[in-house]
């Protein structure tokens, strides 16, 4: 078993031919809050990861006793925040149409990713898989799912700057596809989050 990346919130591991997200302990909380909270948090992240890989390209969680890690298979693809400038234009644009279909079946069933950037998101085989749901929640508004697009939005902007407009007109064409009057809503919503964060700078 070796580290392969750490977090402010995990520690993940590569064991064979799986994951493992280790939930690290904050010293500055109390011991027993500081379990009850990494459980909690655990348990809603692979309750998520579980509904979601039922419609979506994502790892499904193995059963396992440890209350404080998540235990999935290891998807060998290319991380897309790497790998996305160095495919032809094309293949971008389709690996976008992808990530904007896959979101828009998560926001129709009223969840968000919470980190929704490039670099958490796997490309194998034609297929994009969302990983990393820590941040990801259930019974999401508006508001949320309009958060969630602003953040790959930012993404695209800083790690995929030289077409990064095309890119994410791609994705929006895809999002409004699936579910044209819901989608219309969020990016309405995105669009007043956009004025609150020009206001604020």
């Amino acid at each position: 078993m070796r580290k392969i990346s750490q977090g402010a919130e995990a520690i993940i591991y590569l064991d064979g031919k799986d994951i493992i997200k280790h939930r690290i302990s904050k010293k500055y909380r109390h011991k027993e809050l500081d379990k009850k909270i990494i459980k909690r948090r655990t348990k809603a992240e692979e309750k998520i990861l579980l509904k979601i890989s039922e419609f979506l390209d994502a790892p499904t969680p193995k059963k396992q006793k440890d209350p404080t890690k998540i235990v999935m298979p290891f998807i060998d693809g290319k991380k897309l925040s790497d790998h996305l400038d160095n495919f032809p234009e094309k293949k971008q644009k389709e690996i976008m149409k992808k990530i904007g279909e896959g979101v828009s079946k998560l926001h129709q069933k009223n969840i968000v990713h919470g980190d929704l950037t490039t670099s958490n998101m796997i490309y194998k085989k034609g297929k994009v898989y969302f990983i990393d749901f820590g941040l990801g929640f259930q019974n999401a508004k508006y508001e949320d799912k309009g958060v969630d697009i602003h953040l790959l939005k930012q993404a695209l902007e800083a790690k995929h700057f030289k077409n990064w407009e095309t890119l994410y007109k791609e994705f929006e064409k895809a999002y409004q596809k699936l579910e044209p009057f819901e989608a219309e809503k969020v990016l309405k919503r995105l669009k007043a989050i956009e004025k609150r964060g020009r206001y604020r700078h």
